[in-house]
């Protein structure tokens, strides 16, 4: 999901000192200077900001930003364009480098310590589409690895971001490669990690993931765990209210409206398992398709009186058809 960043601007160098960089001569500002002696320190120091901020070098530019900050002490309450061009390349700075830090932890899989650098990031910063995104895409992978520890965590910041997204507030899909990959990945990651603690979440959420223009649009998957979260959330609740509100009692227009409920949260769940069944072609896929085919030969007898009559062209068209809501 993610796309590569380029990180010009910074590379952390693990020792790397900044010796005496500007001198002296601008250690402390000099009450006494005067206005000409100050004008041309603040052009000499302008100028090796910008010397060092044109060089590639990571190193160079770590000194370029010791350099602007140190302008910055000395002159930031001047309000001139060069001032206000140091003040945006610290900012932009300072940005890359709390990203090269989540990025660095996140990349070698230390997902706990992701966590750690992510909570102070969003504590300073807490509409950090950025950070959010990548704590997300952390405890999903710490998820299905197999430890949940991350998970209702995980859950807080992918509706944060999703949230942020339906808003109209992220210009940068970044760390996504865009804005309906980012709308695709963090409500699948939302229905995984909510698929047993409330299955009617994780079905709207899987519903949303396979609507956007992301890979899980043909990620059999998607629709075999959106079926899935269908039967055994709002389906089976409908089912076991029917059952108390209506068993053994007279038909009455109540009692047909909430059938007609569950039978179209039950077609719906069909279709979500047709879909998986047809979008499973390659040979590696074979297995899984086999077995959620027989799942779905199971339920669509259930509702067609043990019937598998029609079936076949199901799963032959359901591609062409648009997604039930």
């Amino acid at each position: 999901m993610r796309k590569l960043i380029r990180r010009s601007l910074i590379a952390m160098v693990a020792g790397l000192l900044c010796f005496g960089l500007l001198g002296s001569a601008f250690a402390q500002r000099n009450p006494n200077m005067t206005e000409q002696q100050r004008d041309a320190d603040k052009e000499d120091l302008f100028a090796q900001y910008t010397e060092l901020k044109r060089v590639p070098q990571s190193v160079k530019q770590r000194l370029a930003y010791e350099a602007a900050k140190k302008y910055l002490r000395l002159f930031g309450t001047d309000t001139d364009p060069n001032v206000k061009e140091v003040r945006r390349f610290v900012a932009e700075y300072e940005r890359v480098r709390r990203r090269y830090d989540i990025d660095t932890a996140y990349g070698s899989k230390n997902y706990v310590h992701t966590f750690e650098i992510g909570r102070t990031l969003l504590s300073q910063e807490p509409d950090d589409f950025y950070v959010l995104g990548t704590l997300v895409e952390a405890g999903y992978d710490n998820a299905i690895a197999g430890n949940p520890s991350l998970g209702g965590e995980t859950v807080t910041y992918a509706k944060k971001a999703r949230q942020l997204l339906e808003d109209g507030k992220i210009s940068s899909a970044e760390p996504f490669t865009s804005l309906e990959v980012a709308r695709g990945f963090l409500n699948f990651a939302l229905g995984y990690l909510l698929r047993d603690q409330s299955p009617a979440e994780a079905a709207a959420a899987f519903h949303i993931a396979v609507q956007a223009d992301s890979p899980y649009k043909a990620d059999p998957s998607a629709y075999h765990r959106m079926g899935i979260a269908i039967l055994k959330g709002e389906f089976a609740q409908l089912s076991a209210e029917y059952n108390t509100q209506y068993g053994n009692k007279e038909a009455s227009p109540e009692q047909t409206a909430m059938l007609k409920r569950i039978m179209h949260l039950a077609e719906r769940a069909i279709d979500a398992y047709a879909r998986a069944v047809a979008l499973s072609t390659r040979p590696e896929q074979q297995e899984a398709r086999n077995k959620i085919l027989e799942q779905l030969t199971g339920l669509y007898k259930n509702v067609h009186n043990n019937s598998d009559s029609g079936l076949a062209e199901l799963i032959a068209t359901v591609l062409a058809k648009p997604l039930p809501d």
